[in-house]
């Protein structure tokens, strides 16, 4: 838990906040997309990364949810630059109109961070005909990325800067223990377990960070890192799906689990400290290198991951 924490090698532990990571960190010139970003650990990523001076858009499902978030941190910070835009990630139509919008503005990108999810939904089917967790979780961020990718390229060689994908995964990511992701099975309601293919749908984020890793770094001139996190157990409403669970941790959440400032602290790590510079490929929990399942560091489950999900986005 995280009151017993210890710092680890970077100097931080559970227990820092996405301030305390980027303390004296100057982010101007930066633009970062944080998808879910109008509750939770988007919000206060958000939050963050404008006070460090990051020009943040917003991708929320909720556009009136991420203006509101976006006045409060306004009135906050009357310096921060932050805007939002609409992102329904269980829909590629979406995606590929905000990706389109996205590079209509002109605006360049640095940082793309990949949070928003869904947790142990009851059985459903995204408007594109896949499992909803998988869908939102991992098919959504694995289009978002791919479509803005060249962007990125063509900022990080313009700016000179390196460009950086964070992945916000989860420890649930290890739970599909016995063969990893069945591709032939995302979409079989019969013994459809929620959590289960939550794990597989964060598996699948940690996944598709180290492929991205992969390929990245047999790119000539290519300055971009790609990484994934675990951002600990929070006390946020990703629960509401899990009854007697949610309770709980309404009730004990306090107590026992991180607040949102403490689980933003990773992906602000990932997204700005400099500590992090040339590192990709990697898993992080409590802003230190941790160790993803064999699963997670299977390069060929990662390759046959990233050909399946090609072929469904095209």
């Amino acid at each position: 838990m995280w009151f017993f924490s210890r710092k680890g090698p970077s100097g931080f532990s559970s227990s820092s906040t996405a301030e305390q990571v980027t303390q004296g960190i100057d982010g101007s010139g930066l633009t970062a997309i944080v998808t879910g970003a109008s509750s939770g650990i988007g919000q206060e990523t958000t939050r963050v990364l404008a006070l460090r001076g990051v020009h943040v858009i917003m991708a929320v499902r909720n556009v009136a949810a991420g203006k509101n978030v976006k006045e409060t941190i306004v009135k906050e910070i009357p310096s921060a630059k932050v805007d939002a835009m609409e992102l329904d990630l269980s829909s590629m139509a979406s995606v590929k109109k905000f990706a389109s919008d996205f590079k209509s503005s002109s605006l360049p990108l640095n940082i793309l961070i990949n949070n928003a999810g869904v947790m142990a939904t009851p059985f459903m089917l995204s408007k594109d005909n896949i499992e909803l967790q998988f869908a939102t979780n991992h098919i959504g961020h694995f289009l978002l990325t791919s479509l803005l990718l060249d962007t990125m390229k063509k900022t990080s060689r313009a700016s000179n800067k390196e460009g950086r994908i964070v992945n916000v995964s989860s420890e649930a990511h290890r739970y599909p223990y016995e063969e990893g992701i069945r591709f032939d099975k995302i979409n079989d309601q019969t013994g459809y377990g929620s959590y289960r293919a939550y794990g597989q749908s964060k598996l699948a984020n940690v996944l598709h960070a180290n492929e991205l890793a992969r390929q990245l770094k047999q790119e000539d001139g290519v300055n971009i890192t790609a990484n994934s996190l675990h951002p600990g157990v929070i006390s946020t409403n990703l629960f509401r799906h899990m009854g007697v669970v949610n309770g709980i941790v309404d009730k004990i959440g306090g107590l026992v689990l991180k607040n949102v400032q403490q689980g933003a602290a990773t992906t602000c790590y990932l997204a700005l400290n400099p500590q992090v510079k040339g590192i990709s490929g990697e898993y992080f929990s409590d802003s230190n290198v941790a160790k993803a399942s064999n699963h997670g560091l299977n390069v060929e489950l990662g390759k046959k991951l990233w050909d399946f999900t090609k072929k469904l986005v095209s």
